[in-house]
């Protein structure tokens, strides 16, 4: 069947995102015997490819997120799931009993859609931050770590992930400055402990990033504003790496299916959303924890749910 030159396929189940809740979600509904395909933008895996050592993911201890990922892949694809990645998604229809998804792939149609697209780093919004990005400016530790041997690099946030890349970025860097605009992190105690025990680490407290400063080629500093002075200097630097949380990927969603005031989808305790047959799993959603882990939990959820949701509608026939 065509469509203006477009393929139309029919599935069960519409999975949109191939991180750790969306190969999760594929994998709980491909092993219920219904018709399922995950539509990934990029590669699967999601966050877990912008991390080395992955430490808390359950029965998976010194395995790197890429590995994991790749686990995760292979074991959903053994049940049939079907993946198709580098898949741009230009418009969604969520309401009805059909769901139609439009993409540069082509036009897939299903009962159910589960939405996993995750979160990306939250920009600074800064003066230099988009002007120097590639250039000195970088959210991924792991992909960019290595061209920073032996220079002197800023971190700025204060949570798990600017504190344990920050320790992570030691590895290549002489000397690793984490900027926090609080007094103390909120990242967890363990991994806290590690950075403080290293001695290539260093803290600025109660201090914010107002711009980044390059001279045209790359980052020579970054601006620091006291937030209890409201002093500035300049602190010279051949990178910086942003932490400072992150922002739900929710944009083709709008006005669609109701969301809170910082973008992240609603749902209940079974993951379902406004719309019937519509969920939502891991980081898109309002989660107290954003973890691979509870992410996976999301998934295998939401694709429980479904299958339930599919049996009623046949129910109904």
């Amino acid at each position: 069947m065509t469509n203006d030159g477009k393929n139309i396929k029919e599935y069960d189940v519409l999975i949109i995102g191939g991180g750790p809740a969306g190969l999760a979600a594929g994998l709980y509904a491909a092993r219920g015997n219904v018709k399922t395909i995950i539509l990934e933008k990029l590669i699967p895996g999601g966050q877990l490819n912008n991390t080395l050592e992955v430490e808390n993911y359950p029965g998976m201890d010194h395995m790197t997120g890429p590995q994991i990922a790749q686990a995760m892949e292979e074991q959903t694809k053994r049940f049939g799931c079907e993946i198709i990645l580098n898949c741009n998604i230009t418009n969604v229809e969520l309401k009805g009993h059909k769901k139609t998804i439009e993409t540069d792939k082509g036009i897939f149609t299903g009962k159910v859609v589960i939405i996993a697209t995750g979160s990306e780093y939250r920009k600074l919004n800064v003066p230099g931050e988009k002007e120097y990005g590639g250039r000195g400016v970088s959210y991924c530790a792991v992909c960019d770590g290595a061209f920073f041997k032996d220079k002197e690099l800023v971190v700025i946030g204060g949570g798990d992930s600017a504190v344990e890349e920050g320790t992570f970025l030691t590895k290549f860097a002489s000397k690793v400055t984490i900027v926090h605009r609080k007094e103390k992190f909120r990242a967890e105690k363990i991994i806290q402990d590690r950075a403080f025990r290293n001695s290539k680490i260093k803290v600025i407290w109660n201090t914010v990033i107002p711009e980044i400063v390059g001279n045209g080629n790359g980052v020579t500093a970054v601006r620091l504003k006291s937030v209890l002075t409201n002093q500035e200097s300049d602190f010279q630097c051949n990178g910086v790496f942003i932490y400072i949380g992150l922002d739900p990927n929710t944009q083709l969603f709008k006005d669609k299916i109701k969301m809170d005031e910082g973008g992240k989808i609603i749902t209940n305790e079974k993951m379902e959303t406004d719309v019937p047959g519509v969920y939502a799993a891991g980081d898109v959603r309002e989660t107290p924890l954003k973890q691979a882990v509870t992410a996976a939990a999301d998934g295998s959820l939401a694709a429980t749910m479904a299958i339930e949701y599919i049996e009623s509608l046949e129910d109904i026939k």
